[in-house]
């Protein structure tokens, strides 16, 4: 049995260490963030996978710079290295303590998306594939030999964090099925290709929606790869309203529902992106972008709850032909 140390932080690496302990890997112990305030109260919280630990009585250590327990890791022995979303780059004379090296679970398949936000990334650029990636690890971002990967279909409304929740399971099921094939000798070991993409931290620039110069799809795409991180967002009066569901029309079959707008044609074309086309409190509300019609599904306004648009719409009407900025 391989005597492992795992470090990793939020709740995709949650999954991740749960699954390898259940399978009955013996860790040694777990490195994990620091408690960080939180909250109104700015009350110390616990990483998730700290929280686990906890329950498990598994040996946590803390350390704001990974160099100060570098003796401790030494002095445990470990075979192994399992690092999932850490949140801290290892260098190269931590990668090498353990026998068999360091491996990491990845939110992509890899070479496509190295860096920070894969998963955000995938959701934003409207890719209908993803998946996870196994891999040893190396003193690059991400640029390791692959040992497993697995695909999976994006759905075509899914948000981030939906796509994030099953990753996380995916990827302690692949991570357990790694260990594995290394305890054995088994492992492979593939070298990436050179075709690579990045995927960076995300800014709170891209967050507000560019109505004119972006189309329908990608302005669905937006809202999807910012829910639930941050959220995409549009102003009207001056006032910032976060729009965390929508769905894309073609401008067609918004006609076809709404008849009365057909001798109007020549002029919706000619209508500013963020313009309102239609709004209703039953039927909802439709904004237009540079190409296509998007159907606004749940928002939530500045110092409010998130709502259904009905219900958003019964206590903050909106004319048409007003315009989100």
């Amino acid at each position: 049995m391989l005597n492992i140390i795992f470090m990793g932080t939020p709740d995709f690496a949650k999954e991740s260490l749960e699954a390898i302990y259940n399978a009955g890997h013996n860790i040694i112990a777990v490195v994990t963030n620091p408690d960080r305030p939180k909250g109104r109260g700015m009350k110390m919280i616990a990483s998730p996978v700290k929280e686990f630990c906890l329950q498990q009585n598994i040996p946590v250590l803390q350390p704001e710079k990974i160099r100060e327990i570098k003796d401790t890791l030494v002095q445990l022995n470990p075979d192994l290295f399992c690092v999932v979303a850490y949140g801290k780059i290892l260098p190269k004379d931590i990668l090498e303590i353990p026998k068999l090296g360091s491996i990491n679970v990845h939110g992509s398949l890899l070479p496509k998306y190295r860096g920070a936000a894969p998963i955000q990334w995938a959701v934003l650029n409207g890719d209908k594939t993803t998946g996870i990636t196994t891999m040893y690890m190396d003193e690059g971002m991400d640029t390791g030999d692959i040992i497993l990967k697995q695909e999976v279909e994006i759905g075509e409304n899914e948000t981030t964090g939906e796509l994030w929740e099953r990753l996380s399971k995916i990827g302690g099921e692949l991570l357990t099925e790694t260990v594995d094939k290394i305890e054995k000798g088994m492992a492979p070991r593939t070298k990436q290709g050179k075709d690579f993409t990045l995927a960076p931290m995300l800014k709170k620039e891209i967050s507000k929606i560019d109505w004119e110069n972006k189309t329908a799809q990608e302005i669905k795409n937006l809202i999807r790869g910012l829910n639930p991180i941050m959220g995409a967002y549009t102003t009207y009066n001056n006032k910032k309203i976060k729009i965390w569901k929508a769905d894309k029309i073609e401008t067609q079959k918004f006609m076809e529902e709404h008849p009365e707008f057909k001798n109007h044609i020549d002029r919706f074309t000619t209508m500013v992106g963020g313009t309102i086309i239609f709004s209703d409190e039953k039927k909802g509300l439709y904004v237009k972008a540079k190409d296509g019609i998007l159907l606004i599904q749940e928002v939530q306004a500045e110092n409010s709850r998130k709502m259904n648009i009905q219900d958003f719409l019964r206590g903050n009407p909106l004319k048409m032909g007003e315009v989100f900025e």
